[in-house]
């Protein structure tokens, strides 16, 4: 017993120099009932999305500053709602993505991994969903913690009963009394022997969310998200890359394509000339006129190896799909350290837009012979968009015209309006 309340005051302890120390961080442990586990299934720590599971063994070896990586690194799980992003992906992986996200930005932020935590420098300042894309599907590799507001590879959703729930909106006093009192009240389909073992070894692992759960839960969480984050702000303690993260996600989250279709609407708009009509019509009045114009768009592929003929083909499609819309004029160019020897070619509105028979690659990557067949035309284009991965040579000066990079991985560009593929 004894044992147990030096594990709990090492938990509190850590929960409340999160809560000086790093008060965004803090806000968010605070919203996890720390329950101890079953060690039978919970071999580290755990989240449901809803509370805090430890194996008090486990939390019995680490030290306070380990300790407060812990509780952090759950309660980012839960603020990032990265229990309702998982969508068509395997679960592992997703898992590990997760990780990967999550452990730099803790350490960036000062705190101290425990031994075992996946860390990978070249994942830096990445999304689970940017990092999933580089997780091999045989990888073998294993979360320090266990994420169980998920189930199998499959499913994605649970029709299993949900717990009975806590208020999430009671204050952190209640939400003790509730946890303590859980001890000596029966829940329902719990007989007494099932209760006293919880008490005794711990609690038996929670089944996974079920769809109306996590929709709830993101809500929740995104809220708990931005208050945690203008708390931290007023103390002066919310850190660069925290803040940015928090920007990034509780702004209204688009797929490229549709932002991509939206920027090709955008210039396509249609527009009005005030163009003065003929007097000879006897009309004093001069009302402005809606003309449309063709607009003209360069597609350049980065045909270097990096991008599969798979994706071309969808990328492809998708624009094909999206031009269809608005009476864009397609230029297609493929470049790897040079421009292909058969570029470039030309589909007009009410033709398909696809790619050529015959298609050569495979060399370095260089963007800058695009740029410089561009500046040959005895008119610029209203848009290109380059789809690529970003690790090449750029030209050093900006095009003249306005410049989309469909980017496929981790790498940045130097200008022009940068979308995540992946």
């Amino acid at each position: 017993m004894a044992e147990l309340i030096d594990i709990e005051t090492k938990l509190s302890a850590a929960r409340t120099r999160l809560i000086i120390d790093k008060p965004f961080l803090g806000a968010l442990v605070l919203r996890l009932p720390m329950i101890m586990a079953d060690p039978e299934w919970c071999k580290t720590t755990a989240t449901d999305a809803k509370h805090f599971y430890y194996n008090p063994e486990y939390i019995e070896h680490l030290n306070l500053r380990e300790t407060e990586f812990v509780l952090a690194h759950e309660a980012l799980h839960c603020a990032l709602s990265h229990f309702a992003r998982r969508e068509h992906r395997v679960r592992h992986r997703w898992d590990l993505a997760c990780d990967y996200a999550i452990n730099p930005l803790l350490v960036k932020d000062g705190l101290t991994p425990p031994p075992g935590s996946l860390m990978d420098t070249s994942f830096n300042g990445m999304t689970a969903e940017e990092i999933y894309p580089y997780i091999k599907e045989n990888e073998d590799s294993e979360t320090l913690d266990q994420h169980v507001y998920d189930e199998s590879n499959s499913g994605g959703t649970s029709d299993t009963p949900p717990p009975p729930r806590r208020d999430d909106e009671q204050g952190e006093g209640e939400s003790q009394k509730r946890q303590q009192s859980s001890s000596s009240q029966q829940q329902p389909g719990e007989t007494p022997n099932q209760q006293q073992d919880e008490q005794e070894n711990g609690a038996r692992q929670p089944p996974p969310l079920n769809h109306d759960e996590r929709e709830v839960l993101k809500v929740q969480w995104q809220q708990r998200l931005a208050g945690a984050a203008q708390q931290a702000l007023q103390a002066g303690k919310l850190s660069g890359d925290m803040a940015r993260l928090v920007d990034f996600l509780l702004q209204p989250q688009l797929p490229w394509r549709m932002l991509l279709a939206r920027y090709m609407n955008g210039i396509a708009r249609d527009d009005y000339s005030y163009t003065r009509p003929s007097t000879r019509r006897g009309e004093p009045a001069i009302f402005p006129s809606l003309r449309s114009a063709q607009i003209d768009v360069v597609v350049a592929l980065d045909t270097s190896g990096s991008i599969s003929p798979e994706e071309m083909q969808e990328f492809v499609s998708e624009v094909d799909a999206i031009k269809g819309q608005m009476r864009a004029r397609i230029t297609l160019v493929a470049c790897d350290d040079h421009l292909a020897p058969d570029a470039p070619w030309s589909f007009e509105p009410w033709e398909e837009f696809k790619l050529p028979r015959n298609f050569t690659g495979g060399g370095g990557t260089n963007f800058t012979p695009v740029f410089d067949w561009l500046n040959t035309l005895d008119r610029m284009p209203d848009l290109l968009v380059y789809f690529t991965d970003a690790e090449g040579v750029f030209p050093k000066a900006e095009a003249a015209c306005p410049v989309i990079w469909l980017v496929k991985g981790k790498h940045k560009v130097p200008w022009g309006e940068r979308i995540q593929l992946n």
